[in-house]
């Protein structure tokens, strides 16, 4: 994987201007503050055939806490705290179970375009493989764990989406929207269409959600979780 990184300047010499967010966020988490050393092989979480590490868990506690005080969050329970971050991290775990039973998989060229569009490994517009290595080992992470956990995450997103894309809104359901939207919208309304094609799309939202926490709920059901909480 790392060789074709080291290649992609060539093999890529066009500028990637997609920028996904959601990559940069799991690029942060999985982000180390401790050295190579330091790392703990401790297990303090099971699900099914999969583990969580002590050193992942600190990994996403120290990320998550740092965010929500950032954002002004007031006090709570570090014990609370902690339930919080690690049912995140079991969830995560419970969708790559989900992707690998639907037969969905990545592959390395999957793995590939995806790390080329994180913006922190860009320099003028490109991928900059000199300035991938770097981070990564300023932040005390080999680049071959970095991409374990980054093909975990794409394997857990295709699941989620596979859900959310099976999920349509009956004409039924439809036709309860836009006569609802219709009641309620204003005489006045500039744009009485536009207002009820953006309900149809909050309700159809509204179902997507409803679907990723139910077959989420499912997994939990049929999918034997253990918190080893004495190591948190």
């Amino acid at each position: 994987m790392i060789k074709t990184l080291r290649d992609a300047e060539h093999n890529y010499p066009w500028i990637i201007k997609s920028i996904m967010g959601i990559l940069a966020i799991a690029f942060i988490i999985t982000m180390g503050w401790w050295g190579f050393g330091e790392e703990s092989t401790n297990t303090v979480a099971n699900v099914g055939d999969l583990t969580i590490s002590r050193d992942e868990f600190r990994r996403a506690h120290e990320f998550m806490y740092r965010t929500y005080k950032e954002r002004g969050g007031g006090e709570v329970k570090d014990e609370t705290f902690k339930g919080l971050v690690m049912d995140q991290l079991v969830e995560s775990r419970l969708w790559v179970i989900a992707a690998r039973d639907m037969g969905i998989t990545v592959s390395d060229t999957d793995l590939r375009e995806m790390i080329l569009q994180i913006p922190d490994f860009q320099k003028n517009g490109a991928f900059d493989p000199e300035l991938y290595r770097r981070l990564l080992a300023a932040n005390h992470w080999t680049p071959a764990a970095f991409e374990e956990t980054q093909h975990r995450e794409l394997l857990a997103g295709k699941a989620r989406m596979v859900v959310r894309d099976s999920v349509a809104l009956t004409p039924s359901e439809i036709s309860e929207g836009q006569a609802l939207t219709t009641r309620a919208a204003d005489s006045d309304s500039p744009d009485p269409i536009a207002g009820r094609e953006r309900a149809i799309q909050d309700m159809l939202l509204q179902k997507q959600q409803r679907a990723l926490a139910a077959y989420q709920e499912s997994l939990k059901v049929k999918i034997p979780v253990t918190v080893r909480r004495e190591l948190l």
